[in-house]
């Protein structure tokens, strides 16, 4: 049986292919099925109003979150497969808000979520200590 799709039909896929093993790669007959939109993390100032909007904290404290977190995408490659989302900040400031000290909560939120790795681990949570 074919089943045809209405004209208002519409697919969306989202891929993301640097968390995927070479095992569950997307076949290439399956990628050129698809128009491929590229993302990268918000402008700064887009992004700390994105956290503050979503918390609550303060611009002072959504702003401090980003740069600690540009720090962390610094460290890609050299130690870090990714840097710190803007989920993992909104997680961040919302510790924050509930009354966490900052360093606690980019520990908790951020660090550890990036890695495994004692020295990466301390690497981590001195640059936030940096910050706050």
């Amino acid at each position: 049986e074919m089943l045809e799709a209405g004209d208002d039909f519409c697919m969306a896929i989202s891929y993301n292919p640097g968390y995927q093993s070479v095992l569950k790669d997307l076949k290439q007959s399956t990628r050129q099925r698809f128009v491929a939109l590229e993302f990268d993390y918000p402008a700064a100032g887009l992004e700390a109003k994105i956290i503050a909007s979503e918390t609550g904290v303060n611009t002072e404290t959504a702003a401090q979150l980003v740069k600690f977190a540009q720090m962390t995408r610094n460290l890609k490659g050299s130690g870090l497969e990714e840097g710190a989302s803007t989920r993992l900040l909104v997680h961040a400031a919302k510790l924050m808000k509930s009354g966490v000290k900052p360093v606690v909560a980019c520990r908790s939120s951020i660090a550890q979520a990036l890695t495994d790795d004692a020295e990466m681990l301390t690497a981590v949570n001195e640059l936030s200590a940096s910050v706050f």
